[in-house]
């Protein structure tokens, strides 16, 4: 009975640990005035990096925004968005940072 609770203590712990992963932003620009385009916005930016740490480094490593095109930061998004609770805006936003406002 005792090796049948361990098991399910560690089965829940997997379970339940599997998207607590810690994420290092160190890797990551963080917008300046100077990364701001004619689409994207310091704010907007800046809302779309604090989103992509807290939402998409919760289950996996952060990659940086220079590791893709836009192109593919967009298919990404598409597949990855619907996995998270964040809304269409807030994708928007954090496709904004991952692309550097170049949509």
């Amino acid at each position: 009975m005792r090796k049948l609770v361990g098991s399910g203590i560690v089965f829940l712990a997997v379970i339940f640990g599997s998207c607590s992963k810690s994420s290092d932003s160190g890797n990551l620009y963080t917008p300046t005035s100077v990364d701001t385009t004619a689409s994207a916005t310091l704010s907007e930016l800046q809302q779309g990096r604090t989103l992509y740490v807290n939402n998409c480094g919760t289950c996996h490593k952060l990659y940086s925004p220079d590791s893709y095109s836009s192109t593919q930061w967009k298919s990404i998004m598409n597949s990855m968005a619907p996995k998270t609770s964040m809304t269409n805006s807030q994708d928007t936003l954090v496709l904004k940072y991952v692309t550097r406002g170049k949509l």
